[in-house]
């Protein structure tokens, strides 16, 4: 029995051509997200913040401190944009509470699923289907983890006939990669026009959006934002998009909507967008580095030391989420902020802009 959403792209392909990259990962995900919780060991992946609280607690802790240099606003808002299952949120504002940042969490989530797990951990949050109803009273302090990399991707192909837009069809009864049919010339940057036959551009009109978005309000509102994802700090050709069901890669076109599709985030085509809208850049790291930067080595020798029976767990979740063959080289940290606020910690040495 052929999954539902299959057969609708089948159904809607046969009758109607091919659709696009974006079409077929967004409506994907959009079914995907809605009906399940995705997270943890018995789902199809695990994140950071379920990684270990250390991740989160540290995020906490840049928050308070850029907060504080900042002057203490305290009509301050906590700002999440896909929280899974509000395990970050939790290790984070108990984090920031310490240093007296209490601020009430709003939440970015449109998973029923998600926002019921949500719910038992942050009663008192406010919810909202997307950015435009954030509140505009005040500074915001934003992350986004593993967020982008989920948003619908768009991709352009070099044919032997010039460049097409790569679609969604079927080929021998099952869905397939095949180029479109118009010319999309005009929408190549000049560099990579001569690019090999063969050669994919990946671009994320949806993640650009987001980073616009969310750089004009620290531009008007003032705050600071994280967005923590897989990528690349430096533009590159080549399709990145994946699918992953019980936490092994499957075929993409195989099982829409049953399985989490993703794509590497380019930074380096998010940073001049916060600049253009009055936000500062302060800089893309790995997430190993940062995450060193902020003390995160301290963190686990102490954990270790108030429970020596779990220290072996506390060394593996540390390698995972700093390792240069794990998570700590392939994922990145992006920083913005606002324009009269100080810059980050773990971004010295980064150029603020």
């Amino acid at each position: 029995m052929k999954p539902p959403l299959l057969d609708t792209f089948l159904r809607l392909i046969a009758n109607t051509g091919p659709i696009s990259i974006a079409h077929y990962m967004a409506e994907s995900n959009a079914h995907y997200y809605a009906s399940r919780d995705p997270f943890g060991v018995t789902g199809d992946f695990i994140t950071a913040p379920e990684i270990s609280q250390m991740f989160g607690e540290l995020i906490g802790l840049w928050m308070a401190d850029i907060w504080t240099r900042a002057g203490r606003d305290e009509r301050v808002h906590y700002v999440e944009l896909g929280p899974g299952r509000g395990t970050l949120a939790r290790d984070a504002l108990r984090a920031a509470g310490r240093y007296g940042l209490n601020p009430r969490p709003h939440f970015v989530e449109t998973s029923t699923a998600l926002k019921a797990l949500q719910l038992e951990r942050h009663p008192d949050a406010v919810w909202h289907d997307d950015l435009s109803t954030l509140p505009t009273d005040g500074p915001i302090l934003l992350v986004a983890n593993e967020f982008l990399d989920a948003l619908p991707v768009r991709q352009l192909v070099r044919t032997a006939h010039g460049w097409r837009e790569r679609m969604v069809g079927i080929h021998q009864g099952r869905l397939a990669a095949v180029a479109g049919t118009a010319p999309m010339e005009a929408a190549v940057p000049a560099s990579l026009a001569t690019a090999p036959e063969g050669a994919i551009i990946e671009t994320s009109p949806a993640s650009a959006a987001v980073v616009n978005e969310v750089a004009g309000r620290l531009a008007r509102q003032g705050g600071a934002a994280l967005f923590i994802d897989y990528g690349h700090a430096e533009p590159r050709l080549g399709s990145s998009l994946q699918a992953v069901r019980a936490h092994r890669k499957v075929d993409v076109f195989s099982s829409p909507g049953e399985a989490d599709l993703t794509a590497h985030v380019d930074f380096s085509a998010l940073a001049p967008i916060a600049r253009a809208r009055g936000a500062h850049s302060l800089g893309t790291v790995e997430q190993g580095r940062w995450l060193k930067a902020l003390g995160i080595d301290a963190r686990a020798r102490a954990l270790c030391a108030h429970a020596p029976d779990q220290a072996a767990a506390i060394a593996a979740a540390h390698e995972r989420l700093t390792g240069e063959g794990q998570m700590g080289a392939l994922f990145k940290v992006m920083g913005i902020a606002g324009p009269d606020w100080p810059d980050g910690a773990g971004f010295e040495g980064m150029s603020r802009s």
